[in-house]
This record gives C-alpha cells, structure tokens and sequence, in this order.
C-alpha cells in the first residue's frame, strides 16, 4: 500500500505471517527520480520473494510427498497385503498346502490299493492332515509321519517324497513297492525312522541317506536290494537301530577291517565305525563278503550269519551261493608256451571210476525195473501174496526215543484235545495216513487237530524219530502266511502222535476257486493270495536256514483266514505221506 503524506511517499509491505524472516521497509524521499524509482523496486522484491516462496516450494514438496504415501498405503490395500507383512511376501514360509503336491504324486505311483487306504486322498481337500496314515505337526500343520504300514499297497516310490520336508517317520513295511529307492529321499533332514522292509524293492541303497542327519532308525530288510553298502552311512551319528537283512548286498561293510583298530577317536573310525550310537545292526543273509570290522563286535546287537565273511566266527552261506565256483576251471584251458590252449589230461583211475559207477546205476535201473514189472503181472494174475512186515534188527518194542527233542515245542494232553474236539467226532479231512479233527480250545482258539493213522506195530524208532524231527522242523516256521503251529501230542495209551495248528476259519483256497462261492475272489484279493504264496515259498526257501523244503503246494492244502490272507497249511502231510505209507 502506498500512503502520500504532503509531498512524502510513505511505502509498507505486509509481513508474511508463516515466515521466520519478517520485514517492514518504509521509505520516504522527497524526490523521486527514475534511477531511484528502479533500485527500489528491486530490494522490494528481494525482501518480498525472499521468505515467500521457499516457503511455497516446501507447502508443494509435502503435499506431494502425503499423496504418494496416500497412494502406496492404497496400493498395498487393493493387493491384500499388511505393511508389517511385506517381508514375509517376498520369502514365504511353507505350509500344509505345499505337502499336499507331493501326498499326491506318492498316490499317483501306487496302482493297486485293495484295502482303499488311499480313498480319502483327495486333491479337492486342501487339509491332508486327516487323510488315512497322515499326521501333522500341531505347530505348523505340516506333515510330521506317513504311516501305511501292512496296507498291500502296490507300486512304486515316487521321488516328490523329498518334498516333505518335515517329515519325521516314514513307514511303509509290509507292502509290495517295486522299482528303487529314490535318491531325493536324501532330502528328508527332518526324518528320524525309515522303515521299507517287507517290500520288493530292487537297486541299491542311494548314497543320499547319507544326508539324513536326524535319522536314528533304518530299516529295509526283506527286500531285493543289491549292490554295496554305501559308506556314506558313516555320516548318521544319530543313527541306532540299522537293519538291512534278507537282501543281496554285496562287497565289503565300509569301516576298518583291522582287528587292532579299537580307537574310540571319532577322528580315527572310517566308515559304520563312525557310529558311536549304534546299538542294534542286522546284516544277515546277505551277500557280503570281506572280514568284519573289528568296531562292530561292541555292538549290543549284532547279527552277522548268512553271509560270505572270510573269519570263521560266523555262519556263513556255502561256498557255491557266494560265487567262489566261479574261479573252478581256469587253469583247465590254460595257455601254453606256444601260444595254443592245451586241456588237462584226466587221470586214468578218475575214468575207471566214472565207468564202473556208470554200469552199476544202469545194473540197479534195470533190476527195478524187471522186479516192477513183475509185481505188475503178479497184481493183474491175482496170484499175489498178502505183504507182511519183517522184523529187523533195528526194531525193538521201545517207542520213546529223545524226547528232549521237543522240549521247546508245547505238548499238549490227549485228554485236552478230546474235549477241544468233542471226543474227536468233529472230523473235517482225512486220508490213507492222516485225519484231520476241527476244535476250540478253552482259551476259545479254533485249532485243526491232524492225528497219525499208522497202527502201533508200525511205529518204529526209526519212525519216531523221524516224527519228532519233522515236529521240530514245523515248529521253528515263523511266518504271517505260514500255518501256526501249536503244540503236538504224544500218547501211549491209547498210542496216538497228533500235531495242532491254528484253525482258519475261511476254508480252503481250492474251494473258493472250484465252488460256485468263488465270485467272492475278485481280482485284488487273488492278487494278494498269489503275493502273500510267494513271499511264504520265498521264506521257506531261500530266508529260513536251513531251508525248509515242501514236499507239494496245492489249493487244498492253503487255507484263508477271516480277511483271506492265505495260510499255507498241511505242511506236514506231504512229507509223512511218503514214509506212513
């Protein structure tokens, strides 16, 4: 505002009133001339501009400034996301929902599920904490332990199993899972029990398990695995319990073979001597060779038998299972000086017997077949003369032999039994040799009672003896699809020699296939009966030593329980048929 007083010009500004730096310029001069005019305008506007517009410049800066953090803080709200949670959505932690891929694959890898373990397995459910054989932890929800064990599950190890990484316990005994163990089973660091066994998987143990730090149990015995023992077993520290039984591993145990190597320095042990907690290891029937590690004899459980160890401290397989025939013969096409493979010339006695042994098994072929052709004619002419038993030297009229024999089998009474088979009257097979009686014992088990048919004259030492042995014999089987035994009774008065097993209560398999009741075996079911008679006969030949060999496998004689798992039975009836008759 310009004020005029008389001739003088009184000039004002007025103060900002958000500015620090105030000023108030009054000039008055009588006299105006333009030069002066100019200069004071310029320090008007330098005092003028001076305090306003920093202080316009910074009003704008901060409105921007609210309007980009208005538009942030929207952008964040349209996205879902939380301020104090950005971090956590750049590097996001695991949850359930990750195990559920990998539950899935290990479910598209099995191809028969008779028993329906895996029905409620559904990829619409994102929770798989309540799926059969699944349990999660309370913390986190991840899944903890996969437990399938004895479900006849068919098919193979899907490698997305590495994927669960908090897995604890995996156990998945007692199926039918083929093809290898995969190698991102490595990937469980969490993993404390591993159990495989009873299974038929092939290959040889990956090097990755290893890796599983937290492991204190291994178990995948009574499989087909191959190939050695992978040193790097040596890494579980945590490790107790290791068994690897009933496969066919091969080469050395890796450790030190030194029977003066007994250092407790973890620094000098090599190999499964490194496993300072290893209380229980299991490497029997296997194929392993080489000596054993002298820091394996400390061990509280060590079972080492059926192998090919060169010490003689344990049992080991015959020369001929562990490959040592192999070496036979090479020296037989050996090369000479000149060049050319000579042969071996044999010895002239070694002929002389080859050729008299030869004529005397074709003389005795010959008498036996012109003394059956006799006895033929005879039969068909109906001039043949009642057989009679000759007494011979052997025989005497003493029937008890050794009966410290069956001191480890039970003996059960006659006078039992007859009650357990209402006065033996509940007759449900019999033959020339055997019958067969059906019973409950007070303990309310079903037994099936099979009683000798041969006469007390008849009955020799020789025969006893032979009937203890074969009692002994059935007495060690201990397998679920091998009939039970028992016990066994013995009696004089009245003379009777019976053997008693558990009674399965669902018929044979003979007839299940030949009745018109034999829709109920559907495809699964046989599928299992066919397993379950393989893993027996695998059993009795080749795990059980010494072996136990049967005399013939038939329908008739295989038996179903309540769940149709087969019972392979009358064990003993081929073998006595052969000698009671």
């Amino acid at each position: 505002a310009s004020v005029i007083i008389g001739h003088h010009h009184c000039l004002a500004w007025p103060l900002s009133a958000t500015s620090s730096r105030s000023s108030f310029l009054l000039h008055t001069k009588t006299r105006v001339n333009t030069r002066g005019l100019r200069e004071r305008e310029r320090e008007r506007d330098y005092h003028v501009n001076r305090p306003f517009f920093p202080l316009l410049r910074a009003k704008l800066t901060a409105t921007t400034m609210a309007r980009l953090l208005l538009l942030g803080f929207s952008l964040l709200l349209l996205t879902g996301l939380r301020p104090g949670r950005a971090f956590l959505v750049a590097d996001p932690q695991p949850d359930v929902s990750d195990d559920v891929p990998a539950l899935l694959a290990f479910k598209k890898a099995i191809y028969d599920d008779p028993l329906a373990r895996l029905s409620d397995w559904n990829s619409s459910d994102p929770d798989p904490c309540l799926w059969f054989g699944v349990t999660c932890s309370d913390f986190d929800a991840r899944v903890v332990t996969l437990d399938l064990s004895n479900s006849s599950l068919v098919g193979f190890l899907a490698p997305r199993i590495g994927s669960l990484t908090s897995l604890q316990k995996l156990i998945l005994d007692h199926n039918a899972f083929t093809g290898s163990i995969p190698r991102e089973i490595g990937k469980l660091k969490n993993l404390t029990v591993l159990n495989l066994s009873t299974n038929l998987l092939q290959g040889p143990i990956p090097s990755e398990t290893g890796d599983m730090q937290n492991i204190s149990t291994i178990d995948l015995h009574a499989n087909r695995l191959s190939g050695a023992l992978p040193p790097e077993l040596g890494k579980l520290t945590n490790l107790k319990e290791l068994r690897l039984s009933n496969n066919s591993l091969t080469g050395t145990i890796p450790g030190s073979n030194s029977s003066t190597m007994v250092s407790t320095k973890k620094e000098d042990q090599v190999g499964l001597c490194q496993l300072a907690q290893l209380t229980d290891i299991d490497l029997s029937n296997n194929l392993l060779a080489g000596s054993i590690p002298a820091c394996l004899n400390h061990i509280q459980r060590s079972r080492m038998a059926g192998n090919c160890f060169q010490n003689n401290d344990t049992m080991n397989r015959a020369d001929w299972q562990c490959g040592n025939s192999t070496d036979a013969g090479k020296d037989n096409n050996s090369i000479g000086e000149d060049g050319q493979r000579g042969r071996v010339i044999q010895p002239l006695w070694l002929l002389i017997v080859e050729v008299v042994t030869g004529v005397s098994v074709l003389s005795i072929l010959t008498l036996c077949a012109i003394a059956g052709l006799r006895r033929r004619k005879d039969r068909s002419s109906g001039r043949g003369v009642p057989w009679t038993r000759a007494l011979s030297w052997k025989e005497n009229n003493v029937i008890s032999i050794d009966d410290d024999l069956l001191a480890n089998v039970p003996k059960i009474s006659r006078q039992e039994l007859a009650e357990a088979c209402e006065d033996f009257s509940n007759i449900i097979g019999s033959s020339h040799e055997t019958v067969v009686y059906k019973g409950t014992m007070k303990d309310g088990r079903e037994i099936a009672v099979v009683s000798m048919s041969a006469p007390v004259h008849y009955w020799t030492n020789y025969v006893e003896l032979y009937f203890q042995k074969e009692v002994v014999e059935v007495a060690r089987l201990s397998h679920e699809n091998a009939a039970k035994m028992v016990g066994y009774c013995k009696s004089s008065d009245p003379f009777s020699r019976m053997v008693v097993f558990e009674y399965p209560p669902n018929g044979t398999l003979y007839e299940h296939l030949h009745d018109v009741e034999g829709c109920q075996l559907s495809w699964p079911r046989r599928m299992k009966i066919a397993l379950s008679i393989a893993r027996v006969l695998r059993y009795l030949h080749t795990e059980l030593q010494p072996p136990f060999a049967m005399a013939a496998l038939a329908s008739s004689s295989i038996y179903l329980t309540e769940d149709f798992s087969p019972k392979v039975g009358a064990l003993l009836l081929g073998t006595w048929r052969l000698w009671c008759s």
